[in-house]
This record gives C-alpha cells, sequence and structure tokens, in this order.
C-alpha cells in the first residue's frame, strides 16, 4: 500500500488534530472489522444494493467521521471537495475510478481491493465505480471504508468549465457523504 507523508499535505489551518495518516489508519481499521463480520448488522435487508449508492456511518464523534459506502454503475458523486474536512477511503473490494482535479485537467487513478487514497484540503474529485477487467468476476457493487475529519458539514461542488478552469456550482450543507 501506498505510504503518506504529512509533508505532502498544503500549508493551511489545521482542520483537525487527525492528519491524513490517521484517517488512513481508520479506514484500514474499519475495514478489518468490516471483514470480521462486525458491522454485518448494519447491512441492508437483502445486501447491499446493486443499482443504487449506499451507504451507512460506521462511526461519528467530534474529530471522526467513518462510513462504508458501496458503489454501483452509473452513479457517480459529481465533482466535489469536502468542505473543511480531510478525507480518506480504502477499498474493500472491486474497484474504483477517482478524476481529480490537478489544476489544469482531470486525472484519473484506479483503485482496487487493498488500495487506499487521503484527500487534503482543497482536493476536487469524482469517485465512480469502476468495472472489474473483462473476463474476470462478474460485475458487483464496489464497497469502500471513507474516514473524514473533521465531521463532514458541508461538500461544494464543480464543473470543469470549456475554458479548462474550475467552477464552483453550488455548496451544500451535509452530515453526510452526499450532499
Amino acid at each position: 500500500m501506498p505510504t503518506y507523508s504529512h509533508a505532502a499535505v498544503p500549508a493551511v489551518s489545521d482542520p483537525s488534530r487527525l492528519r491524513l495518516p490517521d484517517l488512513l489508519q481508520a479506514t484500514d481499521r474499519a475495514a478489518a472489522d468490516f471483514l470480521d463480520g462486525h458491522y454485518d448488522h448494519l447491512l441492508p435487508p437483502g445486501g447491499v444494493p446493486v443499482d443504487d449508492r449506499w451507504f451507512t456511518r460506521l462511526h461519528a464523534d467530534d474529530d471522526l467521521d467513518v462510513w462504508l459506502i458501496s458503489w454501483a454503475p452509473g452513479h457517480p458523486t459529481d465533482l466535489h471537495d469536502h468542505g473543511g474536512s480531510l478525507g480518506a477511503l480504502t477499498v474493500l473490494s472491486g474497484a474504483l475510478n477517482e478524476f481529480r482535479w490537478t489544476g489544469d485537467r482531470l486525472r484519473r487513478r484506479r483503485l482496487t481491493a487493498g488500495d487506499q487514497a487521503a484527500f487534503p484540503l482543497g482536493w476536487v474529485h469524482d469517485v465512480v465505480w469502476a468495472p472489474n477487467p473483462v473476463g474476470t468476476q462478474p460485475q458487483q457493487p464496489t464497497l469502500s471504508i471513507h474516514a473524514y475529519s473533521p465531521r463532514l458539514t458541508a461538500m461544494s461542488y464543480y464543473e470543469v468549465t470549456d475554458r479548462g478552469t474550475l467552477r464552483r456550482e453550488r455548496t451544500e450543507l451535509t452530515d453526510q457523504p452526499e450532499g
């Protein structure tokens, strides 16, 4: 798994006492607990939906918000940031494509089961379900664990303009990983 350094985080005011490595560790712990069956009671009757996104909170306190999220084909998050919260994720199963704004374009990275990613302040991205390679296991929803610190309170949504710049469309108050 990749290693993340605090030095890679832009110098901004500290929104939380937790840092990106702490959030990566929190998603890793929650992933292990999920795989050990500790959160089975939170799954919907009949299992995780295959045709829609679904999420449930696994933990919340003043410093940390942890979610289990399922991803299905055709349900992107839209280009967004996490307001004043840092973020991280661990992919439990399947694959995700993350499209991140790099300052002049969107860059894609594929995350598969076991991969982690961290999101400093100002990180603008879209996360979508990614298909398995042809000829492998059947297409299923992707599951991932996400952690935010401090807890999510707002998310801004963006569009890439015809001139190749980023424009904020709206900001929504929220206490969940979907505005």
